[in-house]
């Protein structure tokens, strides 16, 4: 989640730009953590105190979010549960509510874990540092453990794409799982920037998970008016001014660009499998990233169900690679 990217710089009709690459390597089983593991913080929105529960999750669960706070009510991290996506990924069933679910969800599949219970005591995820990498090392704290149940990706079979005006978003046939984002933000310490870059994920954690969030000081008092970012500090987000940073440095020289791929790997997350395609992606936001999603789900003559061939596998963290064929399920 870029919460002024995708929102208020885009009312003032600044524009993004950059490309990027991710792969995913093949697995043959799904997998989850071997134990629990858990963390507290604040919300970036709500600015409200939550604490958060990872758990091990039979095979075929899926990640599904637990709200100890309402009785345990769960949400199902899937397509149909989408809600609120202009400042971030947010999820509600039957009136329930859950916010801010990209960087975890990222996180999850820079991991490769298909099967989790993610227990929390309020509405809305801790935003931690503003990137994945606490989320990331969690997990890594953890363990992941293989299942028996063969894990099935989505292959794209012919493309989809979709326009709201200048934006674009669109999937293609192919045999891995990559992404690629155009932005232009016309800051002098981003301009326009073209970024490309094939990953395992083996690279995740040092590439990916650790950009942060970030937003602008000019904006600041237009948001908290609007009930937002009550919780954004100089710990959880880059903080912008007109022609800096207020609370560098910087992670990475293209922190922000990184970032914006770490939010799209969670909202795809949504499709309830990995994909084996390649999604590109020009000034879009959640709001499109889930539009997508939909369409894919929706549409199923753009995808067939795949299973990895079984066989010997690498660590999952090494950037595992195997072949793919049709699953006889």
């Amino acid at each position: 989640m870029a919460f002024l990217p995708q929102t208020v710089l885009l009312l003032r009709e600044v524009i993004y730009s950059f490309t990027r690459t991710y792969t995913i390597p093949f697995l043959a089983r799904e997998q989850t953590i071997r134990s629990a593991v858990e963390c507290r913080g604040v919300g970036l929105h709500s600015g409200a105190p939550v604490s958060l529960r990872i758990l091990p999750a039979s095979p075929g669960t899926g990640i599904v979010f637990r709200r100890t706070d309402l009785e345990g009510f769960e949400i199902e991290a899937v397509s149909r549960n989408v809600a609120r996506v202009s400042y971030a990924t947010s999820l509600m069933k039957k009136g329930v509510l859950i916010s801010t679910t990209e960087h975890l969800l990222s996180a999850f599949i820079g991991t490769g874990i298909d099967n989790a219970v993610v227990e929390l005591d309020n509405l809305e995820l801790p935003i931690l540092d503003g990137s994945a990498r606490t989320f990331v090392e969690m997990i890594q704290k953890a363990g992941v453990r293989k299942q028996r149940r063969p894990r099935k990706y989505l292959k794209i079979c012919r493309e989809l794409e979709l326009r709201d005006g200048d934006k674009f978003i669109a999937v293609y046939p192919a045999d891995s799982y990559s992404v690629s984002y155009s932005i232009n933000f016309p800051h002098p310490l981003i301009g326009k920037e073209t970024f490309r870059l094939e990953l395992s994920n083996g690279n995740y954690l040092r590439r990916i998970a650790g950009a942060r969030t970030f937003g602008s000081r000019q904006d600041e008092r237009a948001m908290r008016d609007m009930g937002l970012i009550r919780g954004a500090s100089r710990e959880n987000c880059i903080i912008l001014t007109r022609d800096g940073i207020e609370n560098g440095p910087l992670r990475f020289a293209d922190e922000f660009v990184r970032h914006k791929v770490l939010d799209l790997v969670g909202d795809l997350a949504l499709l309830g499998k990995q994909i084996l395609g390649a999604v590109v992606a020009d000034r879009a936001g959640h709001a499109m990233h889930t539009a997508l999603v939909s369409r894919i789900l929706r549409e199923k003559t753009l995808w067939e169900e795949v299973t990895p061939a079984e066989g010997e596998e690498p660590p999952y963290l090494e950037g595992a690679t195997a072949t793919a064929a049709r699953s006889s399920a």
